[in-house]
């Protein structure tokens, strides 16, 4: 069993070192950049979402993109370090993949540290994006080839790469053995890391989870129970390369909560309140637009803390005002927590 285990926040752990990418991601300095929804391997586990699951769309964090700018805008409001370049598989968009990391590395500059997740074993494909700067490549093998993989062509195409090389896949425990034959079997290649991570229901694989029988391991969580577990067992193996365990909770209550404090603070207007957790806390007020102004003169508030939401079809203000005047005002008065993302996604709303 490994000997020098080191423990991060939220019952993540590694061993030896951690991938340079995991490192930026830790501080939520990278931003998630899905290229493609398109994929080959058909992961019963996939947790993309329908807006994005076997659609050519690209989705730079939250925002979908349209146009390259959008990426580089994004990249720059959460003042992004590095960029996990996701899918579906990137590498059958291989072209358009090559373009944006060509696009990053001239906006950002050869610091920004980009690595990419894939299941293809295509040297053509991977060699094209090396030479346009990547930085690091995770391979996520199909679950039909754990079992077999010392046939699937690996153990070359890993020794053929020069820029940091690993393994990334979820902990599931109705598999145990594909794994263990999956990391005995990589744990001989010129990889540099491996890198596991808990199992989570999504809203599109909840199905396909539960055939068999897996089940939350607990009521404020949406990891699956016994993945963890499953974590510490591997320990157990006594494999000699690098293994770093990523959970659920690491990833939302770390990662994403640095990410979206990063964008926070760029994004946030002058009425609205950061959390602590990084979102913000807004008071919405359901009246016409028209009303705006009879409110302001009425209880003299200044422009600069209120406004006309025009997608939402909302007056915005600060929470302290609305909570001042919420009595007096003849229309429905909420206090709203919501993301600093693209999509603004609302975590509560609590009426005044």
């Amino acid at each position: 069993m490994y000997s020098d285990v080191k423990n991060l926040p939220k019952n993540s752990f590694y061993t030896k070192k951690i991938a340079k990418g995991c490192k930026y991601c830790q501080e939520g300095s990278k931003m998630v950049l899905l290229v493609t929804g398109l994929c080959k391997s058909n992961c019963f586990y996939c947790p993309l979402s329908e807006k994005k699951k076997g659609k050519d769309v690209v989705y730079a964090n939250e925002l979908l993109v349209e146009k390259d700018e959008d990426i580089l805008k994004e990249g720059e409001l959460m003042e992004a370090e590095g960029t996990g370049i996701t899918g579906g598989d990137p590498l059958i968009v291989a072209k358009k993949t090559s373009q944006i990391i060509q696009l990053l590395k001239d906006y950002f500059g050869e610091k920004h540290h980009i690595h990419l997740y894939t299941a293809m074993l295509d040297s053509k494909k991977i060699d094209l994006l090396i030479n346009v700067g990547l930085d690091e490549i995770r391979f996520h093998p199909s679950v039909d080839t754990w079992n077999k993989i010392e046939k699937s062509g690996m153990k070359k195409i890993v020794k053929s790469i020069e820029i940091d090389v690993g393994i990334e896949i979820p902990l599931i425990p109705h598999l145990r053995k594909e794994t263990k034959h999956l990391l005995f079997e990589v744990d001989k290649y010129e990889i540099d890391f491996i890198n596991l991570n808990e199992l989570e229901f999504s809203e599109t694989n909840v199905d396909a989870l539960e055939k068999y029988g897996y089940e939350v391991k607990n009521d404020i969580s949406n990891a699956v129970k016994g993945s963890e577990e499953m974590a510490k067992e591997i320990l157990e193996w006594d494999l000699t390369k690098p293994i770093h365990y990523c959970s659920s909770s690491f990833k939302d209550g770390i990662q994403l909560r640095k990410r979206i404090m990063r964008r926070a603070r760029n994004v946030a207007k002058p009425y609205e309140i950061i959390t602590e957790d990084g979102t913000f806390l807004i008071g919405i007020i359901y009246a016409e637009k028209e009303e705006m102004e009879k409110i302001m003169k009425m209880f003299g508030i200044s422009q600069s803390v209120m406004e006309w939401n025009d997608e939402k079809r909302r007056i915005e203000t600060s929470p302290f005002i609305l909570e001042e005047i919420a009595e007096k005002v003849a229309y429905p008065c909420y206090i709203v927590e919501e993301y600093p993302t693209a999509d603004r996604l609302e975590v509560e709303r609590i009426p005044l």
